[in-house]
């Protein structure tokens, strides 16, 4: 199985040791990875993913110097045979500092999160695979949260991000009809109608308040699209939200912490995953380096099942692969990915092995 890895390769603010697009090969067996080759040298695409198709890769150029102030988003055409990834054209991501990017269900449309400019932006993508101007901009304004999360751990010097706006996610709904965005300055969760026809937004989104200062970051829907868990960075906490299909609305039910028993001192939460069967749920932090493993319950309650040392430093991202049987985390400052196999009737994870990448962001794969 392929597998791509997008790095920080030092394009804006910490340096990353990374040049840009990594292909790998995964055995379906042990799970191990095995590096290939450098497939396509780009400024910080620290997030990328895959056309439904199998045969386009986008990411994001996270930088603030595209056209003099945006970030960007490449597409690259997958050659079947190699793997390897032909350039197909760059576009401006409509804000600074793209920091994630998803698809809409169809394959038709790009949605990119920009952290730095506080926008949500949906790119049409062409016949071809590449990506077209933006059908929709969306630019979050209004009063942000507090320097300190209200839900912080003892001992906590965890700020950031609440300077300004700053959208962190943007991904459509297992129906496809809604556009949920995260603005981590705001501590808000936005829900928007999709036309998924025209790649346009509803102009009265839904609006989802976290506590002042906790700062989501990302969510993670369950495979039965009723209940959304999100993760906060600052206060790295996991909520649960019972999902409205109809409407849209979220109506928080649960909040626990994503830090071992204990914790005291500074963490940064960052990744949330659901395993394939629905029955487990992931999160990451990053300084405390760990993640968290949950039992899915009832009404979609969760229940503490332990902990697990995420054997590097500062995962920013973690992926299930499409079997479901192994967990990988992009530790982004010891230049390695970590990788589990994952127990489907504990939900635990066992460490299988590290490979050396510089600074990833995050991996894909096609299967």
């Amino acid at each position: 199985m392929r597998a791509y890895v997008g790095t920080y390769s030092g394009a804006v603010g910490n340096l990353g040791n990374g040049e840009g697009i990594y292909l790998f090969e995964m055995d379906r067996q042990t799970g191990a990875l095995a590096q290939r080759r450098l497939v396509a040298k780009s400024a910080n695409p620290s997030w990328i993913v895959i056309h439904p198709s199998r045969r386009y890769l986008y990411a994001v150029n996270e930088v603030d110097s595209y056209q003099g102030k945006s970030g960007s988003v490449s597409a690259f055409a997958i050659d079947e045979a190699t793997g390897d990834l032909n350039p197909l054209n760059v576009v401006s991501s409509e804000g600074a500092g793209p920091a994630y990017i998803s698809l809409d269900a169809a394959g038709k449309f790009a949605f990119v999160a920009n952290y730095g400019g506080g926008t949500l932006a949906v790119l049409s993508i062409q016949a071809d695979g590449s990506l077209g101007s933006a059908v929709d901009v969306r630019h979050d304004q209004g009063s942000v949260g507090a320097q300190r999360a209200t839900d912080a751990p003892r001992g906590s010097f965890a700020m950031s991000g609440h300077d300004a706006p700053h959208v962190h996610i943007a991904l459509a709904d297992p129906q496809n009809r809604f556009v949920l965005a995260t603005d981590l300055g705001q501590d808000r969760i936005y829900v928007y109608r999709f036309d998924s026809q025209t790649g346009k937004l509803g102009d009265d989104p839904v609006i989802a308040t976290l506590p002042s200062g906790d700062g989501p970051r990302h969510l993670a829907f369950h495979p039965n699209g009723r209940w959304l868990y999100s993760i906060q960075e600052e206060a790295s906490t996991v909520v649960q939200f019972d999902f409205d299909v109809q409407r849209g609305a979220l109506a928080a039910k649960q909040t626990v912490s994503a830090l071992p028993p204990g914790f005291s001192g500074t963490s940064f939460a960052s990744e949330i995953l659901i395993g394939h069967e629905g029955r487990f749920l992931y999160a990451a932090n990053r300084l405390a380096n760990t993640i968290a493993v949950f039992a899915i319950g009832a009404e979609g309650r969760l229940e503490r099942v332990g902990d697990t040392p995420v054997m590097g430093d500062y995962p920013s991202q973690c992926r299930i692969d499409p079997s479901g049987h192994f967990l990988f985390a992009c530790n982004r400052r010891s230049d390695n990915i970590t990788s589990f196999r994952i127990d489907h009737k504990t939900g635990t994870l066992n460490f299988i092995g590290y490979t050396g990448v510089g600074s990833p962001g995050s991996i894909t794969f096609v299967g």
